[in-house]
């Protein structure tokens, strides 16, 4: 049977604008009647994905994602003195095999591909074969860019190419919006901008005056990771396997979204994380969290309700998971490096008894 691993993990962030939407303002959702503050999932896996935790952990086995591959190898084919028609043909026919070509900037791709680092090896030693030829490439040597030795972000959080959907990647780890766990109001910063070279012999007042917007809150987020597809996905790699998923634990728990950190300051570690193995059916626990925990205690509260729903729904529904591991940083228990061992491989479970 398909196994599967959950993560539940509460993190506190002080004032901070981590994810802005389109007018500037921390991105909100309503649930139980009520606005919380929201990390989107595209936000949280783009830092998780370009963290040092993943590049350190990761080395090799992470994809680059951009529009430019067609563009990339114009510009080498043309350094190599390629002629300028060969250059023209073989670049676009090479950005065709990862996506449809802009009428408005070709050789550019419409829309942002994710290659891994095979994939990019081949295309590089394909141009180095044109340069050294002069012809332009055969539909053989098309067809071998695709490779099966997928990155490892890949596999996580997939890849989707309408135009090609040979090259599609189902992804193994699934995550959704962080939300906050409480109620919150989004407030509003007003600040100024003093110019150090103005005596106020003509003007004595601020040189910028701006407003940004703000809101502290602890947020409950969930991912759930189809282990044997990630295996799949790795061909079978299970060392490959196993960094993957350390690495996704300690960027989770460790790697704070970027949005104006230099204004707020607001990098945290996760306090709470419940770790789920086994085969039932997955479930999140953002029930948890219909009624907004509005108390003087939010953290201690959030994890009591966490915990509690957990139970309840083991009581109605039977286990819902083979093994638990808890790393509590209220109550000082666990650790990151059992969490990562209990997630990747088949660390001890952990888990209070109340």
């Amino acid at each position: 049977m398909t196994q599967f691993i959950q993560l539940h993990v509460l993190t506190s962030y002080p004032p901070s604008n981590l994810n802005r939407d389109d007018m500037g303002r921390p991105k909100t959702a309503r649930m139980g009647n009520a606005e919380r503050l929201r990390i989107s999932s595209q936000s949280l896996k783009r830092h998780w994905r370009v963290s040092d935790v993943f590049e350190e952990a990761l080395a090799g086995h992470i994809g680059t994602r951009t529009k430019r591959i067609g563009t990339q190898v114009k510009e080498k084919l043309l350094e190599g003195g390629v002629k300028e028609k060969t250059v023209e043909n073989a670049a676009k026919a090479i950005a065709e095999q990862f996506g449809k070509v802009s009428s408005k900037r070709p050789p550019e791709i419409e829309q942002l591909v994710h290659i891994s680092p095979a994939e990019q090896q081949a295309v590089d030693d394909l141009v180095k074969r044109i340069i050294e030829t002069g012809n332009e490439p055969t539909e053989e040597e098309l067809s071998l860019l695709k490779h099966d030795n997928m990155a490892a972000d890949i596999a996580l959080f997939g890849r989707m190419l309408a135009k090609k959907p040979a090259f599609n990647v189902e992804a193994a780890c699934q995550v959704a919006h962080a939300i906050s766990v409480q109620q919150v109001a989004v407030e509003d910063d007003y600040f100024t901008a003093v110019d150090d070279l103005n005596d106020h012999s003509e003007d004595a007042g601020a040189a910028h005056i701006g407003e940004t917007n703000f809101a502290a809150a602890v947020f409950y987020q969930y991912v759930c990771i189809n282990k044997d597809l990630l295996l799949d996905n790795l061909n079978g790699d299970t060392e490959l396997t196993q960094k993957a998923l350390s690495a996704l634990v300690e960027s989770m728990t460790t790697v704070a979204p970027s949005g104006k950190q230099n204004s707020f300051g607001s990098r945290a570690f996760a306090s709470y994380v419940m770790a789920e193995k086994g085969s039932m059916q997955p479930r999140s626990l953002s029930v948890s969290y219909l009624r907004p925990i509005n108390t003087d205690n939010v953290l201690s509260d959030a994890i009591d309700s966490l915990q509690n729903h957990q139970q309840k729904f083991d009581s109605v529904y039977g286990d819902c998971a083979d093994s638990r591991y808890v790393m509590d940083v209220e109550n000082g228990l666990g650790s990151l490096s059992e969490l990562k061992q209990f997630v990747s491989d088949d660390g001890k479970a952990n888990y209070p008894q109340s």
